[in-house]
Order: C-alpha cells, then structure tokens, then sequence
C-alpha cells in the first residue's frame, strides 16, 4: 500500500506542477492585430517538401503587422520539385528570395547547415530572424505577435510551441506527449530566469530569436552535429549570456509533424536517444514514467480481488495521471478526450520507442530524409 501511495503522491504534484506552469508560467502571445516596427527575416528550409510546401508558404505571404518582411528559402538538396513549387506559390512577390543550398561539409547536420545558410545569407537588416518548417501554417499576425513577444519578455530566443494536428490513432497516442513532458517537468519560470544552459527547452518548428544574440551564441554553427539543433540553440543563446522562454503558439500556428505511423516511428527513433543522453539516464527516466504513469492502471485492475484499497489508490494515481494529460492538451490547444484515458499506453509506447532509438543508434542505423544521423 505504502509503494502505491507514493505513487499517488508522486502523480498528484506532477499533475499540479503541470497545472501551475499551464495557468501562471505559460506566455500566450496575443493572436490579435498587432504590429511591429523593426525588420523581421522568415527563414524556411525545405528538403523534399513539394506537396506540403505550399500551406505554409501562402500564409507567410499573408502575414501581416510585419512592414519590413523578407522571407528567405533554402531549397536543401531537394529531390523533388521543391523549388518549382515555391517559385509558383511565390511569383514576383519581392519579400521571397530562394537559395539552393549547399551540402553540409563534414562534421554538419543537414538541418543546422540548412538554418546557418539561410541566416548568413539573408539581408543584414532584419533585426530578428524567425525559423519556421515546411509543416507549420501560421496566422495572419503570428510573426508579428511573436516578435511582440520576444520583445515583451525580453529575450533572445522565444519558441511559440504550434498546436500539434493529429489524425491517425499513433499521432494521438504519442504527439501529445511532446507538451506534457514539458509542461509536467520543466519549471517554466526558473527556465527564464536561470543562467544554467541545461535548463532549456525549444521546438524548432517556430523559432524566434533576436539576431545579435542569434551570432553572439553562435547560431546554428554552434550545434552543427546535434540531432535536437532546437534545443542546443536555446542552450547556446544561455552560454552567451541570453535568456530564452517557451509560449503557447497554439493560436499562432499549426503543425502537422507527420502523416504516416513509419514517419511518426522514425522521426522520433532518429532523436530520442538524444534527449536523454547516455544510455542508464535513458532507462531510469522511462522506468520512472512507466512506474508513474503506466503501472497504476495494471495495479488498479490486478489487485481489484485481493485488495481494493490498494486498487482504489492505484485508481486514483490513474485518475491524476489522465488529468495531468487534459491540463496539458486544454493549455496548448490539444484533444482531451478520449485520449487522455489512454496516457498509460502513451508512456508505455514512449518507452519502446525510446528503446528502438537505442537500439539502431548503436547500429548505425539512423537515418532522416536520405542522410545518416
């Protein structure tokens, strides 16, 4: 009973740590009409992006409140039609400039090059550069709030976490996890406001960041070989003296991250066993969440006969675990219902593909779009 307890113990003040970082420490820019004075660079890499390409590229040209616009592409090494379809989408728009972009020399990463081509490469004007994937499709006015923002908050980096669009069960399982790990475990406040680089957290599909400080950390030179280049970047801008913030981009963008299960599997594969480094952290992180968040139900129904009261609080621990799930979705724009009563397996799932990313790491056997990782 006493194990089970704690367990109880130990989802309830997750879940209310969660609650506390969606309600009082969460940033919500403003999705409404604003504007901004100084000159903003929209940086877009593309690698066989062809038939999702254009979502997002019409609504950057929509953008408004954002005067001095340049929107900057880099065609990486595309094997499809990637290039004709931006140059369609894109017409004699003059804010659109397109680049082929080079392969990445030794030692580099294809995303980081791509990213470090386009902001040494793009105008020296604009004053804060905004990163943005081929599967993001942003409002009329979210570069103008998120530079708003940035500004606001007074940092060098701002991530506007986009809501996640999911379809298929996998996605609903798994895409969700993304925000609630952070949200459940990441002190947002002492985040801003701490020095240390290993307090950091970033999503790279909308990146905000002021350019001085952008070059002053290195930008992505300084994390050309990492998997999670999001993430490094924000630890590299705290190294050189910056600070970062997350914010809820749920109003600002949308992201459908990837359209199949072998997409959603190897995507994730490819960069698990780098969020969580070496290989023990790895499993006493997973073995922990699955304690936490997996093993209440199968307790709940296994000692149902024998013991209710253990069963009863194993119950509740699921109970709390599921609420932890819908404080998350409901603070970043994300589904509650059902699939929230389906954490458990969300966790358990998480594990095994925490292991598959292990496992082909030691291969040798990671790949992402046609390049090894």
């Amino acid at each position: 009973m006493s194990v089970v307890l704690a367990l109880a113990v130990a989802v309830a003040a997750l879940t209310a740590h969660g609650w506390l970082n969606a309600t009082r420490w969460l940033r919500r820019p403003a999705a409404g009409p604003v504007e901004v004075t100084e000159a903003v660079a929209v940086l877009l890499p593309l690698r066989d992006e062809a038939d999702r390409v254009t979502p997002c590229l019409r609504a950057l040209l929509a953008q408004r409140g954002v005067p001095d616009l340049r929107i900057v592409v880099l065609d990486d090494g595309s094997t499809d039609d990637t290039a004709d379809v931006v140059r369609a989408v894109a017409g004699d728009d003059p804010r659109v400039t397109l680049f082929t972009g080079a392969a990445p020399p030794p030692g580099w990463l294809g995303k980081p090059h791509a990213c470090w081509q386009l902001a040494t490469r793009t105008h020296p004007a604009p004053t804060v550069l905004a990163f943005v994937d081929a599967d993001v499709v942003l409002t009329p006015y979210a570069v103008a709030s998120a530079v708003t923002e940035l500004r606001a908050a007074g940092v060098t980096l701002l991530s506007p976490y986009p809501r996640i669009l999911v379809g298929a069960a996998a996605d609903r399982l798994v895409q969700p996890l993304l925000q609630w790990l952070w949200l459940t475990f990441l002190p947002l406040r002492a985040m801003e406001r701490s020095p240390r680089p290993s307090l950091a957290a970033a999503g790279g599909q909308f990146l905000v960041v002021d350019r001085a400080g952008y070059l002053r950390a290195g930008g992505h030179a300084a994390v050309a070989d990492r998997v999670l280049e999001d993430i490094e970047l924000a630890r590299a801008v705290k190294r050189a003296g910056g600070r970062i913030a997350l914010a809820d981009g749920s109003r600002l963008a949308t992201c459908r991250m990837y359209e199949t299960w072998p997409q959603l599997r190897d995507g994730y594969t490819k960069s698990l066993w780098a969020s969580f480094g070496h290989p023990v952290t790895a499993a006493l992180v997973v073995t922990l969440l699955l304690l936490l968040f997996t093993a209440p139900p199968l307790i709940a129904v296994g000692f149902a006969p024998t013991a209710p009261g253990v069963s009863t609080v194993a119950l509740i621990a699921y109970l709390l675990g599921v609420a932890g799930r819908v404080v998350s979705a409901r603070a970043t724009g994300g589904r509650a219902w059902p699939d929230a009563l389906a954490h458990p397996v969300s966790v358990g799932l998480l594990g095994w593909l925490t292991l598959r990313s292990y496992h082909l790491r030691k291969r040798r056997r990671l790949t992402w779009r046609g390049r090894p990782v």
